[in-house]
């Protein structure tokens, strides 16, 4: 599935890196280590509730803030949705429609198709979670043994309706199948356990962003404080937690940019999702890239904040005056003399309670109706503003109105968001708004290292535009001149040479390193190994090399026995092999794992008819395919070949007519239906 919602133009900026103040305590009359104690691997994730203890009031509020509504177990409670028996979504490509419910507590997403009134076929999952505070969206989520998958079906609270999620439209339904990956689940929530050698099986899932994203883990805060070891904070900084106020302002909005500036986030090497921490940069985990479109200023999707934000000349020039002025005056709270996102956001408190006003004094904290300024360089003054003051009045004399207009997003349909571009309304021309490709570039960070370039035009053109040209791009960035230059970025000229289907190339390059089967033998959180080998197995497997196809794509499932298409693979062909009794184990651990693993039913089905000709199971095995999806061709195929086995031509040939009506170009069943007629 390939997502489309990025916004389409960059302006650089300037990052600017202030010193972490030290300092000491009165305590216990010794230095305190500048460093905070969060950022060390030995301080532990203790949970909001640890810190409700003492910071009730921040704790009550906050929970009422996107963040802390940001992902729940599905309840009526949690729920912004609206359910009625009217409320049936329909997809109209896959002639599939859902209705969401509630049963005996639980919400409840049917799935059914209709012929005429009747039903012809009706699957129902239960929903875990509900992602979103609601007052954009409500999306939800299904778990299947651990493995989580989004489900079909989204709230739209702003028009109040029911719709397929983004990227499900326009054919693209993938039902009941999209993973919910690592990078997803810890933007939308605090951190949770995926199961080393899974994409999107969890140990353990929180429930919601908690206080420790933005300050850090706690457990060294909370034994500081039971000890009785407490800090004028008005005074010093507390370096057992990370308060954001008294970061530097780039560390500061980094925090913030893990999660709003949504976009082709690249990982450092040997970095995870869990990696980034309040206090650190940004960068130094990952490097957030944007296509770049000249003639698309006003499009953007809808994690764009922090982005947007940055291309305003309130924050471009807030920076340079902060550095200046923080470099004479010394402050625990760097922020206030420049433009962050807390200039205007409380975190603490909710935005749909906060009152317009707020947002509109911010504003004019910096451009005062006398031309002063709460900085030290004066500030534009309202009384520049080109709007008369009749059109003013109309909107409450807000500034946010006009400057920062709420318009719809390119990424989520039905939303409408505020634009934190901050900027004079402007009018573009027809000719002004062509879009024109000019490259990708990095939110975060200026000084990008090449492997990082080269790694995010392989990953857009993996997740979002199979553009050939991303793939030329991405080649620049990796040499393959030599031995050397090979080992080097082997992984990446494996990515490449894959996505590109030059599978020549792809064994060259496996060819000339010395070592190739014990390099990769990296178990991670990212599976960076595990999906080298897999790449690898499948072009031998391409090039018809099957015995060193199962060797690479037995060691990918053995890096990362929980991804289980790896395993599904490897069992196919075992069975190529004749390695039955090996592909059966696989396919029975696939379905014990996940038993809504619809590929793993068809292809056991085969081998027990095939093999075994166990006619009783392997129809039990098709059956349970159909169930789950009616649409599904090979099942629909094996099955027209069990019916043909037991002699069932009529029965079969149904089978086949409903693969034609999907497919009505399938060779297979084309060939196989003029062999029945003959």
């Amino acid at each position: 599935m390939r997502n489309t919602f990025f916004l389409r133009i960059f302006v650089p900026f300037a990052f600017i890196y202030l010193l972490i103040y030290s300092c000491t305590t009165s305590q216990d009359s010794g230095k305190r280590d500048s460093v905070y104690a969060s950022l060390n691997d030995s301080t532990r994730y203790v949970g909001k509730e640890a810190c409700k203890e003492c910071h009730a009031d921040k704790y009550e509020s906050y929970m009422n803030t996107g963040m802390g509504m940001s992902f729940d177990s599905a309840t009526e409670k949690k729920s912004a949705a609206r359910f009625s028996v009217h409320d049936v979504i329909h997809d109209s490509e896959k002639d599939l429609s859902y209705y969401p419910h509630w049963r005996d507590g639980k919400m409840v997403l049917t799935e059914f198709r209709l012929k005429g009134r009747d039903t012809i076929f009706k699957r129902d999952e239960v929903v875990s979670y509900i992602v979103g505070s609601g007052q954009h969206t409500n999306s939800h989520m299904i778990n299947v043994n651990g493995y989580v998958y989004q489900a079909p079906a989204t709230y739209y609270t702003q028009k109040g309706t029911w719709d397929l999620p983004p990227g499900f439209e326009h054919g693209f339904n993938s039902r009941f199948s999209r993973k919910i990956e690592l990078e997803c689940m810890s933007c939308h929530n605090a951190y949770p356990k995926l199961a080393e050698g899974s994409t999107n099986k969890y140990d353990f899932i929180p429930r919601g962003i908690d206080c420790e994203r933005c300050h850090g883990p706690a457990s060294r805060h909370i034994e500081e404080m039971k000890a009785g070891h407490v800090i004028d904070a008005q005074k010093e900084i507390d370096y057992t937690i990370v308060n954001p106020a008294k970061l530097p302002v780039q560390l500061q909005l980094d925090i913030c940019q893990r999660c709003h500036i949504q976009g082709n986030a690249i990982l450092g090497e040997g970095k995870s999702w869990y990696d980034f921490k309040p206090g650190m940069k940004l960068e130094s985990v990952m490097n957030v890239f944007m296509p770049v479109y000249k003639g698309a200023e006003d499009e953007h999707i809808m994690a764009s904040h922090a982005e947007r934000m940055k291309r305003s000349k309130c924050y471009l020039q807030s920076i340079v005056l902060a550095e200046n002025y923080n470099k004479t005056h010394p402050t625990l709270k760097p922020y206030q003399h420049a433009m962050t996102c807390v200039t205007c956001h409380n975190p603490h408190i909710s935005v749909r309670s906060t009152d317009k006003s707020v947002f509109d004094a911010a504003c004019r904290n910096c451009h005062q109706s006398e031309g002063g300024a709460t900085l030290p360089n004066p500030a534009v003054s309202v009384k520049s503003c080109s709007i008369s003051i009749n059109e003013r009045n109309k909107t409450g004399n807000n500034c946010v109105a006009c400057h920062m207009p709420k318009n719809g997003t390119i990424d989520i349909p039905h939303v409408t968001t505020t634009d934190h571009w901050i900027r004079k309304p402007v009018t573009m021309t027809e000719k002004e708004k062509i879009r024109q490709f000019v490259g990708l570039a990095c939110i975060n960070n200026p000084n990008v290292d090449r492997r990082t370039k080269g790694e995010a035009y392989l990953s857009y053109y993996e997740k979002f535009v199979s553009d050939p040209a991303f793939l030329d791009s991405a080649k620049t960035y990796f040499d393959d001149s030599n031995p050397a230059a090979i080992e080097s970025s082997f992984r990446q000229l494996i990515r490449w040479s894959f996505l590109k289907k030059d599978y020549d190339i792809l064994l060259r390059y496996v060819a000339v390193h010395h070592s190739p089967i014990q390099a990769l033998n990296h178990k991670s959180i990212t599976n960076d190994d595990a999906w080298t080998a897999y790449r690898i197995g499948e072009a031998f497997h391409e090039k018809g090399g099957l015995g060193n196809a199962i060797q690479y794509m037995k060691l990918a499932s053995e890096l990362a026995p929980y991804e289980l298409d790896f395993r599904n693979k490897l069992a196919g062909w075992q069975m190529d092999a004749g390695i039955y009794e090996e592909a059966e184990k696989n396919y029975r651990f696939i379905l014990k794992e996940n038993p809504r693993y619809i590929s793993a039913y068809v292809s056991l089905g085969f081998l027990l008819l095939s093999v075994k000709q166990d006619v009783e199971n392997s129809k039990a095995m098709y059956d349970e395919a159909l169930a789950l999806d009616p649409d599904h061709i090979q099942a629909m195929i094996n099955m027209a070949g069990l019916e043909l086995y037991l002699g069932k031509n009529s029965e079969a040939i149904v089978y086949l007519n409903r693969v034609l009506k999907l497919e009505p170009k399938n060779q297979i069943v084309l060939n196989l239906m003029k062999k029945l007629h003959k």
